[in-house]
């Protein structure tokens, strides 16, 4: 079985919520067995124009799945859970977005599909969670650990553990408590 870490964020909604269930819902197929499951942080929309702050959490995961049959799979759990792609460029709010950040150590660049994930190195609200369940995992293109890599960040976007944000946790107003 193939080792794969996967991240889950939601923006919409019952945040949380949407978590869970693409959780349970990746966990009931014979094919997937959960191994890992960070906690719950919340981030600022990176590199997008909206108020709504996002719910992140990475999931590792040992699948018999190849690569794109899993892409295929975890977009069928985001359109069950009232995902819809826009086709205009740039991001949008969502209830659910399933990424997989890396299978195995496998680097694929197809015309659906690219792992490692092309922004992880430049992504704290990736990297705060994986940094919980596997700190010591090293990128495979970049040879260098997450921890490495979290290091390097510049300018990194507010990450906190969920439920620890100052204001309104579901609004997004005012950040007191930040933790990385």
């Amino acid at each position: 079985m193939a080792i794969v870490y996967l991240s889950l964020g939601s923006n919409l909604g019952d945040r949380v919520g949407y978590l869970q269930q693409a959780t349970s819902l990746l966990s009931a197929m014979s094919e997937i067995n959960i191994v890992a499951t960070s906690s719950f942080y919340e981030s600022e929309p990176w590199q997008m124009n909206s108020e709504n702050w996002f719910v992140n959490a990475i999931i590792q995961i040992s699948t018999t799945f190849a690569p794109e049959d899993l892409l295929r799979e975890c977009q069928r759990i985001e359109k069950q859970l009232g995902r819809t792609r826009k086709t205009l460029s740039g991001y949008t709010d969502r209830t659910i977005d399933i990424d997989i950040l890396f299978y195995e150590n496998k680097i694929i660049n197809t015309d659906s599909l690219i792992v490692p994930h092309r922004f992880f190195h430049r992504r704290a609200f990736l990297m705060v969670p994986m940094l919980e369940i596997a700190e010591d995992f090293v990128h495979p293109m970049f040879n260098k650990t997450v921890e490495t890599l979290y290091d390097e960040l510049e300018n990194p976007e507010i990450v906190v553990l969920y439920g620890t944000r100052g204001g309104n946790s579901e609004t997004g107003e005012e950040t007191d408590n930040i933790v990385w």
